[in-house]
């Protein structure tokens, strides 16, 4: 496929025919990443991942996508509009009024056109369209290049997220909106 270019793409919900290859793109993505598990390290994570279309059977669960014109997908992200469905370990499922995200994921023909900033400030205009005071997310060491993103968007780290997924630790995050 050849690079995209800059501002050739939508963002929108995902609908059940992209799922397939949203799973596929999150595997791709998270298996690549220096530092994170490997599917036979944690095979029932890499499942979740393949399978991401099965989260939006809850109605508080969106896949956001940016996508072509063609339908190609170029990255994804997994919307909470309810902390109590984010699925991860720790605190974060008891934050009251508060959505969150995670699974971000960019195609590696896609990085560098903003696209990973332009699905979390999708996320974030979502929270803020829904009035949550605050969007949660979570990241790990592997994916530090994401966290300057972040923070450069006003996430702060917030310790008391924290936890561990199996022997993985996973770092919180929270913007105040």
């Amino acid at each position: 496929m050849n690079r995209p270019e800059a501002q050739s793409y939508v963002i929108e919900t995902a609908k059940n025919e992209h799922f397939d290859a949203v799973g596929e793109l999150l595997v791709q993505v998270y298996s690549a990443l220096d530092g994170f598990p490997s599917p036979d390290e944690q095979p029932k994570y890499y499942a979740m991942l393949r399978n991401v279309g099965d989260l939006t059977e809850e109605p508080t669960i969106d896949i956001l996508i940016a996508k072509t014109h063609d339908n190609s997908i170029l990255g994804a992200v997994v919307f909470f509009s309810d902390m109590k469905h984010y699925g991860s370990g720790g605190t974060a499922t008891q934050e009251k009024d508060a959505a969150g995200f995670r699974l971000l994921a960019v195609s590696p023909t896609a990085r560098g056109l903003g696209l990973g900033k332009a699905l979390t400030e999708a996320c974030i205009q979502r929270a803020k369209n829904m009035g949550r005071k605050q969007v949660v997310i979570h990241s790990t060491r592997a994916m530090q290049v994401a966290w300057h993103l972040y923070e450069n968007i006003g996430f702060q780290r917030s310790t008391d997220l924290d936890f561990k997924q199996e022997s993985l630790p996973v770092f919180g995050f929270r913007l105040t909106l």
